[in-house]
């Protein structure tokens, strides 16, 4: 069965291991030992981690001599931010009525107070 690429990111994120093992490699390239030292789990737990990170597209293992050393790919990710600003609009439409809405009941609030003042 082959799915979206966008549903394979939302599932390689969808874990908060591999999201972790992203953050560290917004600081740079890592092996797969640097990578696990967090980890209270084996090398091969974080390299099947790893590979379903590269089979979203997340991460590149490259070759150095005999490390093998992980990057981010940060494409998918540009994706997944390119199909969320779709729905900034909604949001700040929804935004902009609370604010008119709390707008409305300040300035209720204020003139029930300014009325209570007078009728004492």
């Amino acid at each position: 069965m082959h799915t979206d690429p966008l549903s394979t990111t939302f599932a390689a994120l969808a874990d908060p291991t591999r999201r972790a093992i992203l953050a560290r490699l917004t600081h740079g390239e890592a092996t797969v030992t640097e990578l696990a030292e967090p980890f209270d789990m084996s090398l091969p737990g974080v390299s099947k981690h790893l590979r379903v990170l590269q089979h979203a597209g997340l991460v590149v293992q490259g070759r150095d001599a005999q490390w093998r050393p992980c990057r981010l790919e940060a494409k998918p990710l540009r994706d997944v931010a390119a199909w969320a600003e779709q729905f900034r609009r909604n949001w700040e439409e929804s935004f902009a009525r609370l604010d008119a809405y709390l707008t409305e009941l300040q300035e209720k609030e204020k003139s029930n107070g300014r009325s209570n003042k007078r009728n004492r």
